[in-house]
């Protein structure tokens, strides 16, 4: 016996919650205090603000995976599916239209019970583009052992064995049922992250399908979190995991073998779901503060000035780090040196920006805000 689907007690988890009791107090209040932000927003900032959330997790389960997606195309598709584009946004990715497509049906049907059915669907989009062999919208069916693995060909090290194909289908009808009927609308005393966690590893200990067990596992996860809530979360799980994407796959990698006591690892993933919504907290603050800043500032700005502040505000660019300087400026606003200067002096005077301390031979600056 070496992996934790092979223990005689299997798939009968143990595990002790005490050390996680304040954190589950602390995520339910939290909750509660991130819905009425989000609810405070206009419904412009509002809307924006939750395709911001939905891009982030579509880039990040993606990339958790090594599958580099284009952000602008994610936000677009997402965007064209939402209906929220008057005409619609060109996307040429098939992978950024399926990865789009989950989102919005884990958000959409979040409250209905788990089926297979769902599963192979959820599949089908975020591989729309197989390679050869790969079965698609069904459990894999190889003869061979299904091996997670990592490193060279001729030196690669087994962190897993999936159980055989020929269990799939048993093994997937138990986990099913186990999530239907731990669903809270059915009275289930079972915390929402703690679910979640407990999910999420044992779909991963079964790893039913060829590829993609990892996002469509992230997505059971949000399903879960969602039904307690009775709405779909307002924060990216996998944003934060890919912060720290080497400390999940040890824990999975850990909780993995024999043993079928899993506290270690709701610890961690329930730290991690407390951590996500912690994470979008501070955005949606960010959020507030850049809005007021647009309503103080945009119509003192010129066309070059609101062009830079408005890369200099999006956190996904990460060019800004040592703030701005006359240089950077020139080349994004394509100005001369000159403008530049004259530019940065204005938005200094305003108050927009204020000087770094010196670290090096530039002069940089930063966006003040309130």
């Amino acid at each position: 016996m070496k992996y934790i689907w092979q223990h005689p007690q299997w798939p009968h988890f143990k595990y002790n919650l005490t050390n996680i009791q304040d954190m589950l107090y602390h995520y339910a209040i939290e909750t509660v205090s991130l819905s009425d932000k989000l609810g405070c927003l206009p419904y412009n900032l509002k809307v924006d603000t939750t395709v911001n959330l939905m891009t982030s997790e579509a880039i990040k389960t993606s990339e958790i995976e090594g599958e580099k997606l284009n952000i602008q195309e994610v936000r677009s598709s997402l965007r064209n599916q939402l209906g929220l584009s008057k005409n619609s946004e060109p996307v040429n990715d098939p992978r950024a239209i399926g990865i789009a497509q989950l989102m919005i049906a884990v958000r959409g049907n979040y409250a209905q019970p788990l089926t297979k059915e769902e599963l192979f669907a959820w599949h089908s989009m975020i591989l729309p583009m197989p390679y050869k062999n790969l079965e698609v919208g069904k459990w894999r069916t190889g003869s061979e052992p299904m091996h997670i693995a990592s490193g060279p060909v001729d030196r690669e090290t087994v962190h897993f064995v999936a159980p055989p194909s020929t269990n799939l289908e048993y093994e997937m009808e138990q986990f099913i049922s186990w999530f239907n009927a731990t669903d809270p609308a059915k009275a289930s005393q079972l915390p929402g992250p703690v679910r979640a966690a407990i999910a999420h590893l044992y779909f991963e200990s079964i790893h039913p399908f060829d590829d993609g067990n990892g996002r469509i596992g992230r997505a059971i996860a949000e399903k879960a979190l969602s039904q307690e809530l009775k709405k779909p979360i307002a924060f990216s799980l996998s944003t934060r995991i890919q912060k720290h994407k080497k400390e999940y796959y040890q824990e999975l990698s850990l909780v993995s073998k024999a043993d079928i006591d899993i506290t270690r690892w709701i610890e961690y993933f329930v730290k991690t779901i407390h951590n996500a919504l912690l994470d979008t907290q501070e955005h949606i603050t960010m959020v507030v503060k850049q809005a007021q800043f647009w309503n103080d500032y945009g119509l003192q700005l010129n066309e070059r000035q609101s062009k830079v502040l408005a890369r200099m505000l999006n956190e996904e660019d990460g060019d800004f780090k040592g703030g701005i300087t006359a240089q950077k400026y020139i080349k994004i606003a394509h100005c001369s040196k000159a403008t530049a200067t004259r530019d940065l002096q204005e938005l200094l005077a305003s108050g927009c920006i204020e000087r770094l301390p010196a670290g090096g031979r530039s002069i940089s600056y930063t966006i003040k805000l309130a």
